[in-house]
């Protein structure tokens, strides 16, 4: 044997001996233990703060942040998708492949979209045009409305009025005379794959036009079975629009209230809670009033995310959270059925695909969900406010047991008055009322450093709110002469360049207008806040007896209740004469069970006993939250005064409709406070009517609408603040900021081993202790 050979039989017979070396020992001799295979949970577990109150088919029976949530889960292909990288709403191109806008002679803004032929609902069935044009003729249905729901209001849509009345007359068993139109002729199915709609003129210009269009398809085979949609052109039948018709032909109405009632809200099988048949990335399984549990999809084709996933500069950039998806075979190329690749600005449409196979959501109690999560009973925490909760959460971070991200609230906590009770109906009693409570220091013990108070209808996130504090730069951008283009002008490529140009304080063609629209932003943003003179535009009510003894005093809150007059005397109740009936300022107010905020009001000098001191008694009444959201969506008769919640905002916020003064059925139904001031009302619709990309008269608008609410007090604002979640190390690729909900998040995200050490970065980076900060 040779010397070469004698050495590699030594090496090798070394191999062998490690390879049988008991796992106790290593080189060292020190102990070591064998390697453990690691193993991923079956299912993913998130907790909510928020109970689920199982409205999983629309916000028309009830809108709890928790059930949005699931929606967002079961239900996908709108047509329209908010954009990031914009901030605007723009037409998915997963659904939409291609868009004909124009104006006819009326002046009413037609669009033409011819959709993707690639649609499936979860059973295997297609998606086309028709599915769209059942959606919305459902939910403006009368027939929801007669079954408790809140009927979508689509006055934007040409025809709405009319067809909306002939549904009524036809629901009544009334005749329908010559001059009543029983279909809606803003919309036409021109073939499965092309739909049309008509803004009406009416309603235009509207700032957030193309997201009147959002619409999400349902399956008419489980919602209406027996029934159709049809369209018709100006033809012999004389019908130019949509509407429901028996599948047979039969004239007897199938599509009656009856029907709605036993396919949407039946116990057992209804669509409001078991959706049977969607189209999002996830079905649900079951639901025991508690918890959900959900797979994916099998027909379902991705999700457009590239919006949602901007780069630093906020154009779209390869990110690194689609690029870590892509490699783990998460994204595909949407292809339509006969194998042409879709584009979107020259581009290929590219798809998220959800790999966690099983999904259960559930609620998740502040004081324990940490303990939760540390012993793997929950995998992802989402939405955390409280302040306790948090920071076991940061220590649980420290501790590298878990992950998190911050992102900021857009919406608010707030506590909202019933105006059709008389003892709040004053707008001095909101007020005064306001005056008594501490929201600083209630805030601060409920969010810690997380909060904000707030002093309108707004939250952290809003852009409007956003750019008038100067936290984002001014909408403000570079437009080259047209002149300068070098090559023929087009007639389209001049009428962009006009409208463009045509916008308040937006597009520069030179360092000199640059700085003029600057400096008018600058003074807009001064009418906000002046820091120099000390000015806000908006009120900080906090606590100043003072003013509300005065406030008080002046609306004629002056009597006991013996009729003698009020001096103050400890115990005494303010009263006022109203229609000959002494009533006291006894109030109540509701709030979710368990809620620490509420525990926070009744404590020394926060709420409650500066009540007291001023006259006003009041009584902290819990409430489940379901029964309170029922409450407070006029789902159920009101019984307190007031009640207090938390809200987020759509991505439109329109308060023309939330304190709406049009008392037209099924339109006063969605001012939840039955706020009757014409001033907020007309400043709400006054801000809507923008045109499209007016930033600046939008803001400017939106600031007058905001001074108002600020003094009628509809609802008087508590907090925003900034969320959190946690979740485990083995759920990798989740990125909650630059989405809207979890379950949206969730699609991109993946079980797996860290690939490296550093988190997903935070939209700042937290304080020492781990909690946020804000300059004011």
């Amino acid at each position: 044997m040779s010397k070469l050979q004698r050495i590699l039989c030594m090496v090798l017979s070394a191999i062998l001996l490690l390879a049988w070396m008991p796992a106790s020992l290593a080189e060292d001799g020190a102990t070591t233990e064998p390697e453990v295979e690691v193993t991923f949970p079956d299912e993913l577990i998130v907790g909510h703060p928020t109970i689920t109150n199982g409205d999983f088919f629309t916000e028309m029976f009830g809108n709890n942040t928790a059930d949005i949530d699931v929606r967002a889960l079961i239900h996908g292909y709108n047509l329209v998708n908010w954009d990031q990288n914009q901030g605007t709403y723009v037409f998915d191109p997963s659904v939409v492949r291609s868009v004909t806008a124009s104006f006819d002679n009326e002046g009413d803004h037609r669009f033409n979209l011819v959709l993707a032929d690639n649609l499936y609902y979860s059973d295997g069935t297609h998606i086309t045009a028709w599915d769209y044009a059942f959606s919305l003729l459902l939910m403006m249905s009368p027939e929801i409305e007669e079954i408790g729901g809140k009927i979508y209001r689509a006055e934007h849509i040409l025809g709405y009025d009319d067809y909306i009345a002939a549904r009524r007359k036809i629901m009544a068993g009334e005749e329908l005379g010559p001059d009543d139109v029983d279909f809606l002729s803003g919309v036409r199915v021109i073939d499965d794959y092309q739909i049309e709609f008509r803004l009406d003129a009416k309603y235009l210009p509207n700032f957030f036009e193309i997201g009147l269009l959002m619409t999400v398809p349902y399956p008419i085979s489980v919602l209406a079975p027996g029934c159709k949609v049809v369209s018709g052109y100006e033809d012999e039948t004389g019908m130019v629009g949509i509407k429901i018709v028996n599948a047979d032909g039969s004239d007897t109405p199938i599509y009656t209230a009856e029907l709605l009632k036993k396919t949407i809200l039946d116990p057992e099988t209804g669509y409001n809670t078991f959706p049977s048949v969607v189209s999002g990335p996830y079905v649900i399984k079951s639901w025991d009033g508690v918890t959900g549990h959900f797979e994916i999809n099998p027909y379902f084709k991705g999700a457009w995310m590239q919006n949602n996933l901007p780069g630093q500069d906020g154009s779209f950039v390869p990110n690194e959270y689609l690029e870590r998806a892509r490699k783990h075979g998460k994204i595909v190329t949407d292809t339509d059925a006969d194998g042409i690749e879709a584009t979107y600005n020259d581009e290929p449409v590219e798809l998220v695909l959800p790999t966690i196979e099983k999904i259960a959501f559930t609620v998740a109690d502040n004081d324990t969900m940490m303990d939760e999560l540390a012993a793997g009973n929950l995998h992802l925490v989402n939405k955390i406010t409280y302040d306790e909760t948090v920071q076991e959460g940061f220590a649980l971070r420290g501790e590298g047991t878990v992950s998190a991200q911050n992102y900021l609230r857009i919406g608010m906590s707030f506590v909202t008055f019933d105006f059709e009770s008389p003892k709040v109906n004053d707008i001095g009693v909101r007020q005064a009322i306001a005056w008594c409570m501490n929201r600083d220091e209630l805030t601060a013990k409920y969010c810690g450093n997380n909060g904000q108070v707030m002093d309108g209808y707004f939250g952290l996130e809003q852009w409007e709110y956003q750019i008038v504090e100067g936290r984002i730069g001014a909408p403000v951008n570079f437009l080259a002469d047209i002149d300068e283009i070098g090559t023929e002008i087009t007639e389209e490529q001049q009428e962009e360049y006009d409208r463009k140009r045509s916008l308040h304080n937006m597009y520069y063609s030179n360092d000199e207008e640059k700085e003029l629209l600057e400096l008018e932003w600058e003074k807009l943003r001064k009418r906000w806040k002046d820091e120099e003179k000390g000015y806000t535009l908006l009120k900080h009510y906090n606590v100043n007896l003072d003013n509300a003894n005065a406030l008080l005093n002046t609306y004629g809150w002056t009597l006991n209740k013996d009729g003698t007059a009020y001096t103050g005397a400890e115990g005494e109740v303010r009263c006022k004469m109203i229609n000959g009936e002494i009533v006291p300022l006894e109030l109540s107010m509701m709030y979710p069970k368990g809620n620490h905020m509420a525990e926070f009001m009744q404590e020394e000098g926060m709420f409650a006993d500066n009540l007291a001191k001023v006259g006003i008694k009041i009584e902290f009444v819990p409430e489940p939250m379901e029964s309170l959201l029922r409450s407070y969506y006029r789902e159920a008769p009101r019984t307190t005064d007031m009640i207090y919640l938390a809200t987020n905002f759509h991505v439109i916020v329109d308060p023309s409709i939330t304190y709406s003064m049009d008392n037209t059925v099924g339109h006063k139904v969605w001012n939840n406070t039955y706020s009757d001031d014409e001033a907020l009302w007309e400043a709400a619709v006054n801000m809507r009517k923008t045109e499209p990309g007016d930033y600046y008269e939008y803001v400017s608008k939106w600031m007058t609408f905001q001074e108002r609410y600020n003094i009628v007090l509809p609802a008087i604002p508590v907090y925003s603040n900034v969320y959190w979640d946690f979740w485990i190390p083995e759920l990798q690729n989740y990125n909650i900021v630059n989405n809207v909900t979890w379950s949206q998040a969730i699609l991109a995200a993946y079980f797996g081993l860290p690939e490296e050490e550093e988190e997903p970065a935070a939209e700042e980076e937290p304080a020492a202790d781990g909690s946020m900060s804000f300059d004011d």
